[in-house]
């Protein structure tokens, strides 16, 4: 007797990418700001470095002796306009959301917990690992935490400047004001924890292997 083939899509899984649903968008929000700001009160302790505007506003802390929170909330100001002209209202309202509560976080967490004694490399290490693994949840959510990217992406968008140079410009500027405020020690595990985060974005945050709709 004759036998029919089975019908192919009832065998295979459907593979089409399912939608982020609204709960699960604000649930990862909450826990990737928790773990950047656990990450940035762990590097302003030990008093290290990491890229971009979160990099710059913890050495305009150093230098001026104001909190963490206030400076990273007021040096992202300019770049909500370019996230809405490059990105779209929706991801600038996520990207507000996210730079709020990491400055919130930030603000209160000394409160929530006491570090007497913080080994400096230590600190780089999981530091580190808890800013890229944050950042990696809110990648995947479709949410930034705004800053020198933003800008990068609209510079080469409008002026044809390589983001990927940009950015590293930016880095390196940072870098070497530092200088004038941190030990070479402090910047030698700063540059660490900087790969540590890209480390942690690079080999877990790849298209091909998770895409994520909201």
């Amino acid at each position: 007797m004759a036998t029919t083939a089975p019908d192919a899509a009832a065998v295979e899984p459907d593979s089409r990418p399912s939608r982020h649903r609204l709960y699960e968008d604000a649930i990862a929000m909450l826990v990737g700001t928790l773990f950047v700001s656990l990450g940035m009160t762990l590097y302003s302790k030990a008093m290290l470095l990491v890229g971009s505007t979160a990099g710059l506003s913890l050495l305009l802390q150093y230098m001026s002796g104001h909190g963490f929170w206030v400076i990273f909330s007021l040096v992202n100001l300019p770049f909500y306009v370019l996230a809405v002209k490059r990105m779209g209202w929706r991801f600038a309202l996520r990207t507000f959301a996210a730079v709020s509560l990491v400055s919130l976080f930030s603000a209160f967490t000394p409160g929530w917990i006491d570090v007497a004694r913080l080994d400096p490399l230590y600190a780089t290490i999981i530091g580190g690992c808890l800013s890229g693994t944050g950042l990696l949840i809110l990648f995947r959510h479709r949410t930034g935490l705004g800053g020198i990217n933003i800008l990068a992406l609209y510079l080469q968008d409008h002026f044809g400047i390589r983001a990927g140079y940009f950015q590293l410009a930016v880095d390196l500027a940072i870098l070497a004001a530092s200088m004038l405020v941190l030990a070479p020690e402090n910047i030698a595990l700063s540059v660490l924890g900087a790969a540590i985060v890209n480390m942690t974005l690079a080999i877990n945050h790849r298209p091909e292997r998770y895409i994520g709709i909201t």
